[in-house]
């Protein structure tokens, strides 16, 4: 897959390639590279390019040292790349300086020998010199001067060098921002100290609210230092928004995708994009903060909520997390219909948005009334949905369904619950019962945080199924599955702890019960017969099963009778000597 700007979201994944270029970037590196080669110094040099986290810095960085590259072997300069962040934490990073300088120049053939000596004697001579953080750059400026009688020679012999040298060097500085505050100190000693070598040009990215923070701790005026290191800068320029918007696009399909058009309605996209959420796409740095939250958060969810209102509703959890929270914490206040007066409910919203800026309070206005169509009608919205029906709102997996809201914050619910999406799974294996019943010993051996199992999760939410939402023809596999393998779901984990609980065979029961109730009589006994028969079911799930039968009439008399006589053979087997199993207890002997 080609590499495009909509993979450049970190530092680490920058682009190389100017043909890759979708954001202007590289128009802009080229014409810096001409002024590099053309412009006339007679000192060094120092130029920065400001922008924030994620915004493409290294990006520039790379497409402008491709385009030093490719210019004419008489034009093309010596490049020096530096990132201090290599030699961060542990490393002298002035050391490393300058013997990265001398290491690219003494690979290059057309560098002269006198050059290549006198700048690998300095870099010898920096780095013999101790130079810790607070003393970096008086150190250094000792160095340059008076601190032994060769330093101000080799000084003069380095500039002598460089002088009658044809090519300019190049030295491009990356990743400043993200060395800690006293090595962002230290690197800007040592360029503040720096000799002023003729031919030499730096070229610093940096995010210049980070730098100038970590400056102001040990310098009042930060900015004013800052202007005595720096000849020339330049912000980043900012993508324009088509093309911000192509790129989130594109991210957001691979995060989000195979989306039915039931779920997908593209003009309540259109709308909830462009009036809220397209605003705070503003860099690429907000796309990457979206993006990524969505590829942690939406796969558990995934088939259980309205991909739009939640890309919605994570838009606010990245760029206005109090309104996050305030949706979270008060779920009647956005569910439902309008159940107070108009003025009341709007008191109680302006109170939540006059914490937000100013501009954001419009587009957070319009995502809320998109998510919850009650808003509608307090704001007031030519796009209202308010005439839909809670149950339109639940079939489209809606936030505003109050059976779906909790869904959204899942994350936040901790890991105990188990998902709708695992539940539909195992039912999708209903009508194959040796893959239902392998499913359900899978769950028998899968723990919670509170010390019991996920079966008996699932066989709770399963008493929530048993109506229509089970097809008739899945009956038998599910009523089979749970005889054959009875056994092993009765889970000490999951015993009743209190008088008000139940076990999992009182469950298992309740479930067959209420699945066999939905079939004709015959149909049942036929069920029963062929499950008790083939199952290695045990006493404890039978007689809560032929307690069941009795109290709800769903057998015969006649039918019961010879149900409790094959019960009371398979029991029988199972107990003998030749089984080697004595632990059972005859159906007949309890209750």
């Amino acid at each position: 897959m080609p590499q495009t700007q909509a993979d450049d979201f970190t530092e680490k994944h920058s682009l190389s390639d100017p043909e890759k270029d979708r954001l202007g970037y590289a128009t802009f590196a080229k014409y810096l590279a001409d002024s590099i080669c053309n412009m006339t110094i007679t000192e060094g040099f120092v130029i920065a390019v400001y922008g924030s986290w994620n915004s493409g810095k290294s990006t520039l960085m790379n497409f402008l040292i491709h385009y030093l590259q490719e210019k004419p072997e008489d034009e093309r300069p010596i490049i020096v790349p530096f990132n201090p962040l290599l030699f961060s934490g542990s490393q002298d990073i002035t050391k490393r300086f300058f013997e990265q300088i001398r290491n690219v120049i003494s690979r290059i053939s057309s560098v002269s020998k006198g050059l290549k000596e006198r700048i690998g004697d300095f870099a010898k001579a920096v780095g013999q010199t101790s130079l810790p953080y607070s003393q970096a750059g008086t150190a250094l400026a000792t160095l340059f001067e008076a601190q032994e009688k060769e330093t101000p020679e080799l000084k003069e012999e380095v500039e002598e060098k460089l002088v009658n040298q044809d090519k300019r060097i190049v030295v491009a500085i990356d990743d400043i921002d993200r060395l800690s505050t006293e090595e962002i100190q230290q690197l800007f000693r040592l360029l503040k100290a720096i000799p002023s070598f003729t031919n030499i040009i730096y070229v610093l990215a940096f995010n210049k609210e980070v730098v100038l923070k970590a400056l102001t701790e040990t310098k009042q005026t930060s900015e004013a230092y800052l202007d005595q290191i720096i000849q020339v800068d330049f912000e980043l320029p900012k993508p324009d928004k088509t093309s911000l918007r192509r790129i989130f696009f594109e991210k957001l399909n691979n995060v989000i995708f195979d989306l039915s058009e039931e779920l997908f309605v593209s003009n309540y996209w259109r709308n909830i994009y462009y009036e809220g959420i397209d605003h705070f796409i503003t860099s690429l740095r907000d796309i990457v903060r979206l993006i990524e939250n969505l590829s942690l958060t939406y796969p558990t969810v995934k088939g259980e909520v309205n991909p739009i209102d939640y890309i919605a509703l994570e838009s606010l959890r990245v760029f206005c997390p109090i309104i996050y929270d305030t949706i979270r914490n008060n779920k009647n206040a956005f569910l439902g219909k309008q159940n107070s007066s108009i003025d009341e409910i709007k008191n109680i919203l302006n109170s939540w948005t006059a914490q937000l800026k100013n501009e954001d309070k419009q587009p957070v206005q319009k995502i809320l009334m998109f998510l919850f169509p009650k808003l509608s009608v307090v704001w007031g919205s030519k796009y209202s949905y308010v005439e839909e029906t809670e149950l339109e709102w639940c079939n489209k997996l809606r936030i505003c369904c109050p059976e779906k809201f909790s869904i959204y914050f899942r994350l936040a619910l901790g890991e105990s619950k188990l998902f709708q999406t695992q539940i539909d799974a195992i039912f999708a294996l209903s009508s194959d019962e040796k893959t239902f019943a392998q499913k359900l010993t899978e769950l028998a051996n899968q723990k919670r945080p509170d010390g019991t199992t996920q079966l008996r999760a699932f066989l709770e939410e399963l008493e929530n199924y048993t109506g229509q939402e089970i097809p008739q023809e899945s009956i038998p596999g599910i009523v089979k599955a749970f005889l054959e393998v009875g056994e092993q779901l009765l889970i000490p984990e999951d015993e009743p702890t209190t008088i008000f609980d139940f076990s999992n065979e009182v469950r298992i029961s309740h479930i067959i019960s209420q699945l066999l109730s939905r079939l004709d009589e015959p149909t049942r006994f036929q069920i029963l017969e062929t499950s008790v028969s083939e199952g290695e079911v045990i006493s404890r799930i039978l007689n809560e099963i032929k307690i069941s039968l009795k109290d709800e009439f769903l057998l015969s008399a006649q039918h019961l009778k010879e149900l409790e006589g094959m019960i009371a053979q398979k029991q029988h087997q199972k107990c003998s000597p030749d089984n080697g199993d004595n632990s059972g207890t005859d159906i007949n002997s309890v209750g």
